[in-house]
């Protein structure tokens, strides 16, 4: 059996009831996975170019979201119209709805007069089917809830064989349902947490709608993903793995230590973009705390001779990611020749890799629909023609997923709650060009921020913090004289699923404290910035 067939057959949507969320670009499909798994239902976003006949699953319920289109123009996307045969329940979101009337119709659709985003009210119209299962989808929902709307088009005429369910002040069309298929379509978005009892209008969807099974758990998967890299390694294969100390590697590492054992060989670059003592602090947790059998490859003059005079952020990456697989594909031979004539010999055909389900969905840009944001360390950026095939065990979890397997596999609590840290390292925390005193001073600013954020007892409130380098110099005044020096920008976000997040709001003391720390231990640095852009519009990184 090939690899491919391997992690086909073990694919969660073979193992687990499946949604099938079609993407038309919007940023919070996602975010519809992620509520979905909170009920414990796998769900699985593919574009809207996906042909239904090459599905290689068929799912328990389609849900078609929203999307920065309007469904009339020449070049909109649309969904394969097969997915109506399929007969399975369907719920259209937003762009979806629309894209479920205009397949009806392609008249039922027009450009709203004007544009209807944020909170509406969500009133119900129960009695207008005497089919009760019209209904279902507001089950416990009460009338007049607020909800978050996003669109500028709407529905001119109800869709035949269709009932109006639900409307707001400037919907007439909010919620429509079939009256006899399991069709329904929303004008607005469940998924994000501006609306309230989204979760509960989804939860109506996936498991009284949909019938499907609430047994997607990390215990079902640990069990299922072990299986599978056995079956993909073999019982002589060897594995190099990619670890930085972060809860994404370090739980990828320890997945793959409890599925091959010493076969596993875990590899920590080096490249001069680590946080401050990182590569002693990694050193120390994975092999005193974990037993993971660890080398450290110190490449930071490779890298950083690399990126000199490199200031654009998608070529920094480019430059990062390509070193980082050619390095792991040098100590993967230089492994494999000292394991020569052990039990461990044999050669290595695998590198690991921590990716998550949004790296992924962040580094593909589909025909028409979601842009690509940035090129993903662990998904983009690698050179065409890689010797080593990649493993990714947690490429279709998100972050609160990958930390609960954390606790089952038994790594403990402060590394399990880590914050984030880019593959590409201060590189992206550093706006312009890399050098070594612009680390200097990213790594010191950064380590009073998460100092002070600690002591505050503030690290648990937080999902990700860092403090970036500004490509800016500004005045100030230090020491009884001017000075031309450089800013700082704070960045800290809460979020759940790292698909959307909210920046996060310090009291003016902790600010003030910060601030004054760094301004005056920081040499280089005499201003500070808060950054409090929520992400959209912004995105977590810098760059």
């Amino acid at each position: 059996m090939t690899a491919n067939e391997i992690s086909e057959k073990s694919a969660p949507h073979k193992l687990f009831d499946t949604l099938l969320i079609v993407d038309f670009g919007s940023q919070y499909s996602q975010s519809i996975a992620r509520r979905l798994r909170d009920l414990n239902i796998f769900s699985e976003v593919l574009p809207c170019t996906q042909r239904v006949e090459a599905l290689h699953f068929r799912p328990k319920g389609v849900i078609l979201s929203g999307g920065p289109y309007s469904v009339y123009d020449s070049d909109a996307p649309h969904v394969d119209p097969a997915v109506f045969d399929l007969d399975v329940p369907i719920l259209g979101i937003c762009y979806g709805l629309q894209e479920m009337a205009w397949q009806y119709n392609q008249q039922n659709v027009l450009a709203g007069e004007k544009r209807e985003y944020g909170h509406a009210k969500l009133i119900f119209d129960q009695g207008a089917s005497s089919t009760p299962s019209v209904n279902v989808l507001f089950e416990d929902v009460p009338s007049g809830t607020d909800v978050w709307m996003s669109h500028g088009d709407k529905l001119s005429h109800l869709p035949e064989s269709f009932s109006t369910i639900a409307k707001t002040d400037n919907a007439p069309f909010a919620g429509i349902a079939h009256d006899s298929k399991p069709y329904y379509g929303i004008q607005f978005h469940p998924e994000v947490e501006h609306t309230h009892h989204g979760k509960k209008i989804l939860a109506n969807f996936g498991v009284r709608i949909c019938k499907a099974r609430q047994h997607w758990t990390m215990d079902e998967f640990v069990v299922a993903e072990i299986s599978r890299i056995r079956a993909l390694v073999g019982q002589k294969g060897q594995v190099i793995g990619a670890v930085s100390g972060g809860v994404d590697s370090t739980v990828a590492a320890k997945l793959m230590n409890e599925a091959i054992g010493d076969r596993f060989h875990a590899v920590l670059v080096d490249n001069g973009l680590l946080r401050e003592k990182e590569a002693e602090t990694v050193y120390q947790t994975l092999t005193s705390q974990l037993g993971i059998n660890l080398t450290v490859v110190d490449a930071s003059e490779r890298f950083l001779a690399e990126l000199k005079g490199v200031f654009e952020p998608e070529e920094k990456r480019k430059i990062i990611g390509r070193n980082f697989i050619e390095i792991f594909q040098e100590t993967a031979k230089k492994i494999a020749s000292e394991a020569a004539g052990s039990p461990n010999a044999g050669d290595i055909d695998w590198l690991l890799q921590g990716t998550l389900y949004p790296d992924v969905i962040e580094s593909i840009a589909f025909r028409g629909p979601s842009q690509t944001i940035k090129t993903h360390h662990n998904v983009g950026g690698l050179p065409a023609a890689m010797h080593l095939k990649l493993i990714e065990p947690l490429r279709e979890l998100f972050k609160d997923e990958v930390r609960i397997l954390g606790t089952k596999l038994g790594i403990p609590e402060e590394l399990v709650w880590r914050h984030p840290f880019p593959g590409p390292g201060i590189a992206i925390r550093i706006l312009g060009e890399v050098t070594p005193s612009q680390i200097t001073i990213a790594r010191h600013a950064d380590r009073i921020f998460i100092q002070e954020i600690i002591a505050a007892g503030l690290y648990r409130n937080i999902s990700q913090a860092y403090a970036a380098v500004l490509n800016v110099r500004v005045v100030g005044v230090m020491g009884d004289k001017r000075v031309h020096e450089q800013a700082i920008a704070l960045r800290a976000v809460q979020t759940t699923d790292f698909m959307t997040a909210d920046w996060y709001y310090f009291e003016h003391s902790f600010i003030k404290k910060v601030s004054s720390r760094i301004a005056n231990e920081v040499s280089g640095i005499c201003r500070v910035f808060q950054d409090i852009t929520s992400k959209p519009p912004g995105t977590i990184e810098m760059e």
